[in-house]
């Protein structure tokens, strides 16, 4: 007897609980945006922000890594060509026809000043140590603009989950501040501070997680690059070094 009401009572106290549950708290995006107090949407609105922020840079980046990879496929072996004839012009004008490819700016720099200084009266290698600079500052201002928003991605891969933890920081004192008006430790109490703190740390962390990823594989794309604008301008130096040597002997 004592085992049937102790049952009938656990029954009716998990059925009372289920019901209370269901109408304290909506699991749905809209009813846990209403629950939110007014600091911890501004928190979530601030995610959504660098969330979207951070997609928007790796959309540019992946179509502008995309474009410099198809671009230098189709420029390398046509300036090499060229280059291989002795005719600089042609190999400008095939550089100038690939602006989107990282080799073909700093390539372009070194040629450009190449050309400039050869009918001139520098000695030789002055000529060689002018392109030399030329295509080490080419490489640099192409690095930058390889580099361009990934800054802000880190900073946000960095900083979006601290934004989420000030979020739940703010839904665990609103869970408190609710037990205190209440007089109670139900889950009336509590529903709301508590799904601030769960929303905002879930959207904290799918803010910081994609940056995280995209910032360290766009990062190692840009490596790949400088180590290609290296290369090239180690053998553009090559070529001009062995161009000035055919000119002394024939001389």
């Amino acid at each position: 007897m004592f085992a049937a009401n102790l049952a009938a009572l656990t029954l009716s106290h998990m059925s009372a609980a289920a019901v209370f549950f269901q109408e304290a708290v909506g699991w749905d995006p809209i009813s846990l945006w209403h629950q939110m107090g007014y600091l911890a949407r501004a928190v979530v609105v601030i995610l959504f922000i660098m969330s979207g922020w951070s997609i928007g840079v790796m959309i540019d980046r992946w179509m502008a890594f995309s474009a410099a990879r198809k671009q230098s496929r189709s420029f390398a072996p046509a300036v090499a060509g060229a280059l291989r004839d002795g005719k600089i012009d042609e190999a400008i004008k095939v550089a100038e026809r690939n602006k989107k490819s990282h080799l073909a700016k700093v390539v372009t720099a070194g040629l450009m000043e190449f050309r400039a200084h050869q009918d001139s009266s520098d000695i030789p290698g002055e000529t060689i140590e002018a392109s030399k600079r030329a295509l080490e500052r080419t490489e640099a201002i192409v690095h930058a603009e390889l580099k361009r928003g990934l800054g802000g991605l880190a900073t946000i891969g960095s900083t979006a989950p601290f934004v989420g933890l000030f979020g739940t920081v703010v839904g665990i004192l609103n869970a408190f501040k609710g037990i205190s008006q209440e007089k109670a430790t139900g889950l009336a109490a509590v529903a709301g501070g508590i799904a601030e703190a769960l929303v905002t740390t879930a959207v904290g962390l799918f803010v910081a997680i994609p940056a995280v990823m995209m910032f360290n594989y766009l990062t190692g794309r840009v490596e790949a690059f400088d180590v290609e604008m290296d290369n090239s301008s180690s053998e553009l130096i090559d070529y001009f070094l062995k161009r000035r040597n055919v000119g002394v002997r024939r001389s």
